[in-house]
């Protein structure tokens, strides 16, 4: 039996003729924070998806605590432990902070017709989860709406690991955040990864992925580049591989031949 919570190996999708995925292996590990990155048509998209139960891969293995998986729906991905937090938050702006953190499964008093909201074990409830995780909110009854994009990343973050999250998989939590904000969020991935779940941190920012990340993947047009653990690659390596590194330092080339050739025809 595998020790990691997650393990993928050589998987692949297809949409049609589209090659979306292909032979893309990764770990993910309790306690620690495995981040995918890659620009846009990378295929980060498609391997969460594959991850959190929305598609299922055509190719390679899946395997959730060593046992063999093909999700049917993220209800089964969530019954085994995987959360998965997207850029476009699951919240209801107007409604405040604690019933957000619930949504859906509120805490109740009472029974059958007579069965009410039981509001205040709702709000202290999710006080201290939140407090737990180190967010200190004014207010929950405040509209989460009025709280900014980190903050509400972060009440995101706590409702998975209150709700019992095994793996934490966040899209791209940093993507609309100034610095300041993406720095609140990271220090909360880094909170979820301390209290033994298993985060995969999808971005496209090797600056946000390298101060938490264990492991990085590295995707491009469907296919990985290489998974490579913190200590065989430098944050100068990372950003180079991110930004097709060869590829940059031959359009350099071309440029300063470009400019030596205007610069001969100018004195000519």
């Amino acid at each position: 039996m595998s020790d990691a919570l997650i393990d993928v190996i050589d998987v692949g999708k297809s949409y049609g003729s589209v090659i979306a995925l292909r032979d893309v292996s990764t770990v993910v590990n309790a306690g620690e924070v495995t981040c995918v990155l890659g620009d846009n048509g990378a295929g980060k998209s498609t391997l969460i998806k594959i991850l959190s139960g929305v598609h299922q891969h055509d190719t390679g293995s899946f395997r959730v605590e060593g046992d063999e998986v093909r999700f049917a729906s993220p209800r089964e991905a969530l019954d085994r432990g995987i959360a998965t937090v997207y850029q476009d938050l699951a919240v209801v702006p107007l409604m405040s902070v604690w019933r957000n953190f619930f949504l859906g499964s509120e805490p109740t008093i009472g029974r059958g017709p007579f069965q009410m909201l039981d509001r205040a074990r709702g709000r202290a409830t999710a006080r201290q989860a939140l407090a737990e995780m180190g967010i200190d909110l004014r207010d929950v009854e405040q509209p989460v709406g009025t709280l900014s994009g980190g903050e509400r990343q972060c009440v995101a973050i706590a409702r998975a690991v209150y709700f019992g999250a095994k793996v934490l998989i966040l899209d791209e939590p940093t993507a609309a955040l100034g610095v300041k904000q993406a720095g609140v969020v990271l220090r909360y991935v880094a909170q979820a990864r301390d209290r033994g779940l298993g985060v995969v941190l999808i971005t496209h920012n090797p600056h946000h992925a390298y101060p938490v990340g264990d492991r990085f993947l590295l995707l491009k047009r469907g296919r990985s580049l290489g998974c490579f653990d913190k200590a065989d690659i430098t944050l100068a390596e990372l950003t180079r591989q991110m930004a097709g590194g060869a590829e940059l330092e031959a359009l350099e080339y071309e440029l300063r031949a470009a400019g030596a050739e205007a610069e001969d025809a100018a004195g000519g």
